[in-house]
């Protein structure tokens, strides 16, 4: 029997750098929240198909299915014998699957043991990219960074990001880091869809431009609701269904007026996705995201491994988000973030320079 590495075929993937360092991710990568380890287990199939068609990173956490995610993902990654350097690889430290009173938060106890615990359920030496899933106001900002840094330089992970955190944490982040002379992160895993745009394209768009910072976007597709499948009611095989406890508020406003706004525009861009592009409105709403310019990847999660190679098809959809495209989109959302107020001043010609 053959012991040599699956080899990678990177297909028609798209790749682009992580952020500011010199690591190239794929614009689309799987991701394992509410399935793998939890609704998914046993299975390799759909982590097999999402290399299969060019996606080699693999998103996890040890708070996800308390930790059996990130057992399952590593249990796929060595049956099915790919080359570790052919992969990349994230987990996310704050919620431990224990529940003791330091296995939470980002302590560097829970950060030092954290890290050493993902690692063991992932079956790895390291990881490629470690984030912190939220911030913790009750721990100093310098333990933070000081603990993320010895992570790295142990090397159990070779870069650390971030995940829900304000623009202003991650400030305080890169300024701590750059006067100790530490590590900083260097992306933020944060929700961004057509319908969630404030933080993603105006709270952090100086740091885009500052600190050359990039997204890992996760629920691009609103938890399924950019899909269309919510228009007519609730599936019951879908995640809303099947998670009701967890999406009990968003089932909650979908019922009111601001539910049936956004159900009535995910109504027009499906229209507006069949009869203008030639795609699905689930299609359009992940290229969309990718466009974006201060995405790095766009996670996706699926259920089955037809759901990934659907949602993959989202890359022929990108070219076509032209200008003209992107701004007939626009008027269907109409919730593009208000620029930063200028107080009567008039606007900066766009191709001079800018400190913003």
């Amino acid at each position: 029997m053959s012991t040599q590495p699956v080899k990678y075929d990177p297909k028609n993937m798209i790749f682009r750098r992580l952020g500011s360092s010199g690591l190239r991710v794929p614009v689309f990568s799987f991701g394992g929240w509410l399935t793998v380890g939890a609704t998914v287990k046993g299975d390799p199939e759909i982590m097999k198909t999402a290399f299969e068609n060019g996606i080699n990173m693999f998103d996890t956490a040890e708070g996800y299915a308390k930790g059996e995610c990130e057992v399952e993902m590593g249990r796929v990654i060595k049956e099915l014998g790919w080359r570790r350097t052919d992969l990349i690889i994230s987990t996310k430290l704050f919620w431990g699957p224990h529940g003791s009173p330091n296995d939470i938060g980002l302590s560097r106890k829970h950060i030092i043991e954290g890290a050493k615990e993902a690692l063991e359920r992932l079956q790895l030496d390291y990881v490629d990219i470690i984030f912190a899933h939220r911030p913790d106001n009750t721990v100093p900002m310098e333990e933070v960074v000081r603990a993320f840094n010895y992570v790295i330089e142990k090397g159990w992970a070779f870069y650390w990001a971030t995940s829900e955190w304000s623009a202003y944490e991650i400030e305080e982040a890169h300024h701590v880091a750059d006067k100790l002379g530490l590590i900083a992160p260097i992306a933020e895993q944060c929700q961004h869809h057509m319908l969630h745009r404030e933080r993603p394209e105006k709270e952090y768009a100086p740091l885009y431009k500052k600190y050359d910072l990039g997204t890992t976007v996760w629920s691009a597709l609103a938890s399924g609701l950019l899909t269309g499948k919510y228009n007519n009611g609730i599936p019951p095989d879908s995640r809303f269904a099947t998670n009701k406890d967890f999406f009990k508020d968003t089932l909650d406003i979908l019922t009111k007026d601001e539910g049936l706004k956004k159900i009535e525009k995910v109504k027009q861009l499906t229209e507006f996705a069949e009869k203008e592009l030639g795609c699905s409105v689930t299609h359009l709403a992940l290229a969309w995201v990718a466009k974006q310019p201060g995405t790095s990847t766009v996670i996706l999660g699926a259920t089955k491994p037809e759901q990934v190679i659907d949602n993959l098809k989202a890359l022929d959809v990108i070219p076509k988000l032209t200008e003209e495209v992107l701004e007939k989109i626009e008027k269907i959302l109409d919730n593009k973030p208000s620029p930063v107020a200028t107080w009567g001043r008039p606007a900066l010609d766009k191709n001079g320079r800018s400190p913003f």
